[in-house]
């Protein structure tokens, strides 16, 4: 599952974590992607410490099999993580979602996280890369869904991810128990609050937010992108 940041991205995982046959992994790439960079992430410390730094030994893991008790491995990856130099080609062997959110809802919640994001911090610009990547491989766009989608009609767009996936739709992925995860990564202090204080997905959201004026050169950009990928998404 490919996303920005601020996507839904963690509720979604959540919601895989609660099927039988599934084993999760809370965004791999976070450590080496930091040291890659030299960005100054909020426990960014404690992340490097905590993760795998060696982005081609988090590639080994990720196109290993799941434990055989659990058939279906859910990995959640943030598009911006794949900055230019980690090998890319390995996505090829997996079968690839992409989250996606209208980016003025992800640049007003990021910028409470962390401030002043850039386009490369929302992921979008990688994240059409990926999907660019994707669709010359197989000659059609991977499977594409929209956070607004989700909210408004969970059931319904989690039954149609799930028949697109040919795995069975379990209606427990509709709900989980307050305070978190035990997969969660140890960066979830930070952003994932909303969530560890939610039982399900939030309803259908509310207009589009107003974006400071310091950002609109980065919505723009990043609006470009997801009204180029939007009319790609799943719908039924």
């Amino acid at each position: 599952m490919w996303s920005g940041p601020r996507n839904l991205s963690t509720a979604m995982m959540y919601a895989f974590a609660q099927r039988p046959d599934t084993e999760v992994w809370d965004e791999p790439f976070y450590a080496a992607y930091l040291k890659a960079t030299g960005l100054d992430h909020p426990m960014g410390a404690e992340i490097r410490a905590a993760g795998e730094q060696d982005a081609s030994a988090v590639i080994s893991a990720c196109t290993r099999a799941g434990p055989a008790s659990k058939p279906v491995f859910y990995q959640k990856h943030m598009t911006q993580h794949m900055i230019d130099g980690v090998d890319r080609t390995w996505i090829r062997e997996m079968c690839n979602v992409f989250l996606i959110r209208h980016p003025a809802r992800v640049l007003a919640s990021y910028d409470k996280k962390r401030g002043n994001p850039t386009l490369d911090d929302i992921g979008f610009r990688q994240q059409e890369e990926l999907i660019d990547l994707l669709q010359k491989d197989k000659g059609q766009p991977p499977v594409i869904i929209d956070s607004a989608d989700i909210r408004e009609n969970p059931e319904k767009m989690l039954r149609l991810l799930c028949d697109r996936l040919e795995i069975p739709f379990y209606p427990a992925m509709l709900s989980w128990a307050k305070g978190g995860n035990p997969q969660d990564g140890v960066w979830a202090p930070h952003w994932y609050g909303a969530v560890w204080n939610s039982t399900g997905f939030a309803g259908a959201e509310g207009p589009v937010p107003e974006v400071s004026e310091k950002l609109l050169p980065v919505l723009e950009q990043a609006q470009e992108i997801y009204d180029r990928i939007a009319p790609l998404k799943l719908s039924a």
